[in-house]
């Protein structure tokens, strides 16, 4: 039996998704198979807590666990870290110099997928569409009047590395403007001030099972809210996540599973990845690649799985066996 970690917390603002997305992988993981701990990423302590309410620390020389007199060690990590130091890959490089495989993308993947500013230059590389946007780092002047005539109203101000919506603000009139940029900053020294673009959000999710690559069904995105955000996406009744969306012109589908399909290969991503779009009437346009997606109750892509026939216990057990 092979002992896995799944890894969760982090330290961002999306701490208690990423801790529900690690209790559905331990729920859900093959116990016959694998031996599951949850191992909890905090900035002063990386513990296991056992059913009694016992909390041991790992040992980070080693990435062990010592529970009384006996050691664990690792043959695995299932990283459910949404954010830092998970989705952007600081971790794994601490588990490529211990030797210890995992189920996402690898470091460089990650550091890459995670920051949007880097992202976006290498899929507009690729060709294809991204939103017209302008980025600055702390301490740069930003000419207010000369973005909202370059991008019009509304637009998003965005930190560039962050998740679930994190700092992120719709900005409908130039009074909102400097209240969302101070918003960015709190989340990141680096920020995107993006066009709005009016369209259907639609996300794919995508996996390897061994050399074959499994696009999932789409979602489509409907909120009421002004946009896609974190209540939105975690409280439930804030949002209708349809799958497979209503009236998809099929031409258009293919275009999304084909582009994911080239952007997970192009980047040589790892386990479950989800591809986050835009579609106008004319156009689809990237928004954003999620290394580490939510895997919880409420997340889209364990959803998808299901409506594409493949159990939640199949999905998880797929990606950890991957790994060896």
């Amino acid at each position: 039996m092979k002992n896995i970690a799944i890894i969760c917390g982090g330290y961002s603002g999306e701490y208690d998704i990423s801790v529900q997305s690690a209790a559905m992988v331990s729920n859900h993981l093959d116990s016959s198979v694998f031996k599951s701990y949850v191992i909890v990423i905090e900035q002063n302590d990386w513990y296991y807590k056992d059913d009694k309410g016992n909390s041991y620390s790992i040992d980070r020389n080693t990435f062990t666990l010592q529970i009384r007199n006996s050691i664990i060690k690792f043959d695995g990590v299932f990283n459910a870290i949404h954010g830092t130091p998970g989705e952007d890959g600081k971790i794994l490089g601490y588990f490529d110099t211990l030797g210890i495989p995992y189920t996402s993308c690898d470091m460089d993947v990650s550091a890459l997928t995670f920051n949007k500013y880097l992202c976006n230059n290498f899929v507009s590389s690729l060709g294809l569409n991204i939103a017209n946007s302008f980025s600055f780092v702390e301490g740069e002047d930003i000419d207010k009047e000369l973005i909202i005539e370059s991008l019009g109203l509304p637009l998003f101000v965005k930190p560039a590395r962050s998740g679930s919506s994190v700092g992120v603000s719709k900005v409908s009139n130039a009074d909102e403007f400097e209240n969302s940029i101070s918003k960015a900053f709190e989340a990141d020294n680096r920020i995107i001030i993006e066009e709005y673009l009016d369209g259907r959000e639609i996300d794919c999710g995508l996996f390897k099972n061994k050399k074959e690559l499994i696009i999932l069904p789409l979602t489509e995105i409907i909120t009421d809210n002004e946009f896609f955000d974190y209540e939105a996406k975690y409280t439930k009744g804030k949002a209708d996540e349809v799958t497979p969306p209503v009236d998809l012109n099929i031409e258009f589908e293919t275009d999304i599973k084909a582009v994911s399909s080239l952007l997970y290969n192009k980047l040589g991503c790892k386990g479950i990845v989800r591809v986050d779009y835009i579609l106008t009437d004319e156009k689809l346009y990237f928004i954003e690649i999620n290394s580490v997606p939510g895997l919880s109750q409420a997340s889209i892509v364990p959803k998808q799985a299901e409506a594409m026939g493949i159990s939640i216990s199949e999905l998880f057990n797929i990606t950890v066996n991957n790994m060896f």
